[in-house]
């Protein structure tokens, strides 16, 4: 047993959540946390339980790591004021490894086991798709931290999302980019589009794709790649052998990182290069590519900048900076955690309106309702998507060095679009040639 492990178990307010148990309801392979936080007024009193999957390993892990430090922060802030209706808070976390067919299993165990009251949904459109079909049959509310048109096939009237991709995520993840490259002198013609095999990338390649021909952009290349694909030079000699003005990108952090650096040992010389790439938003991958993501373009959900001073904002991420080392997780907390921490608001404001916990009620009030949060005003479309988007998309400029900090200086991550909150202009072309 590991140390985080006995931490998390000795945390338990209840039972212990053992081996044997956690077996009946989730493949031997996933890892169980259950934690009660502090009580005050509220102690004694049946807890209100929140159960949720979050990824704390897998290729999102560490966005999941993120999230868990956020909303337990509200967690402990909450029971530090009394609890929820007069009740403490008690959260119930398994790990979903970044794998969807874990995800049903640790849903029903939530569920029909440890009879929570509310339920989350975890990072990663794929495992928010998996949880769906289980939530829906038990008719909960579900605020899920991550996704992108996770639930375009379902239609569940009490699903909720928190990334700001707008009720056409599709079309939205990718149009800040295709923006960008309009304003470009002459406007480009060309585009390749590449992108991993996985459930999000598809969905923002499709979008592209709709992107591309409302722009008039004549699409040179469009190749996918296994997710478990580790060598990109090819890719990037493909691409370059095309010649295409702009290059767009939908990856995993993996395939980010291995893309930018297969770009520069390839020499990518192109007008503009970036695109839907998950990870360069993450601390650890921001630290280590450094000056290599110069003059690049990639979505952003927050970033330091003088349109993005929301109310909270800044205390929120002071805060989280200061546990997000010991937890093992981004020390930025830029992209997922004030996301995290606004559905926690988001939902406590919906139970506190209500008064209880029907789940009815809940879906009604969110439906109905705009929001105030650390991440500013929130209101949700039918589909529980943003009813408008908010995909920030960034170039990078002047980073030197592979200093951390240096990130948290408004214009080093220059916001271009949407044009409400831009404060810059395009720098043109992107040239990793070294010349």
């Amino acid at each position: 047993m590991t140390k985080e492990r006995k931490v998390a178990n000795r945390a338990v307010d209840g039972p212990r959540v053992t081996r044997r148990g956690f077996n009946r309801g989730l493949t031997a392979s996933a890892l169980a946390a259950s934690t009660a936080l502090s009580l005050t007024s509220a102690r004694g009193a049946e807890p209100i339980k929140i159960g949720f999957g979050m990824a704390q390993s897998g290729p999102l892990g560490g966005n999941g790591r993120a999230a868990l430090v956020a909303i337990n922060m509200w967690g402990g802030e909450i029971n530090a004021r009394g609890g929820l209706l007069g009740r403490p808070v008690k959260l119930i976390y398994y790990d979903d490894q970044t794998n969807p067919a874990l995800v049903p299993g640790i849903y029903s165990k939530l569920l029909d086991v440890d009879k929570v009251d509310l339920v989350l949904g975890g990072y990663g459109t794929a495992v928010q798709a998996a949880a769906l079909p289980i939530v829906m049959q038990h008719k909960k509310v579900l605020i899920g931290t991550g996704a992108v048109a996770a639930n375009e096939t379902f239609k569940y009237d009490k699903y909720f999302q928190m990334l700001p991709n707008g009720p056409n995520a599709r079309i939205s993840t990718s149009e800040g980019f295709f923006q960008a490259a309009m304003t470009m002198n002459p406007r480009p013609k060309t585009v390749a589009i590449v992108g991993a095999l996985t459930e999000f990338s598809h969905n923002v390649i499709l979008g592209a794709r709709e992107n591309a021909k409302n722009y008039g952009l004549k699409i040179v290349y469009d190749h996918g790649y296994p997710p478990n694909q580790i060598e990109f030079g090819s890719i990037i000699r493909s691409i370059q052998a095309s010649n295409p003005e702009v290059v767009f990108v939908a990856s995993y952090p993996p395939d980010s990182a291995g893309m930018i650096r297969a770009a520069y040992e390839e020499k990518l010389k192109t007008r503009m290069f970036g695109g839907a790439m998950i990870g360069l938003q993450y601390a650890e991958l921001k630290q280590q590519l450094g000056p290599m993501l110069n003059n690049m373009l990639c979505y952003e959900f927050y970033v330091p900048a003088p349109t993005t001073n929301f109310h909270g904002i800044k205390k929120f991420l002071a805060a989280y900076q200061k546990r997000a080392k010991a937890a093992g997780a981004d020390l930025l907390g830029f992209y997922v955690p004030p996301y995290a921490y606004a559905g926690m608001e988001i939902l406590e404001k919906a139970v506190v309106a209500t008064k209880g916990l029907n789940q009815d009620a809940i879906g009604r009030y969110i439906h109905a309702n705009t929001f105030d949060t650390v991440v500013g005003k929130v209101a949700f479309a039918t589909n529980g998507d943003w009813a408008k988007p908010r995909v920030l998309y960034v170039q990078y400029r002047g980073i030197v060095g592979h200093d951390l900090a240096q990130f948290n200086e408004i214009g080093k991550q220059v916001i271009l679009e949407p044009k409400e909150f831009a404060y810059g202009k395009l720098h043109y072309p992107f040239d990793a040639s070294g010349t």
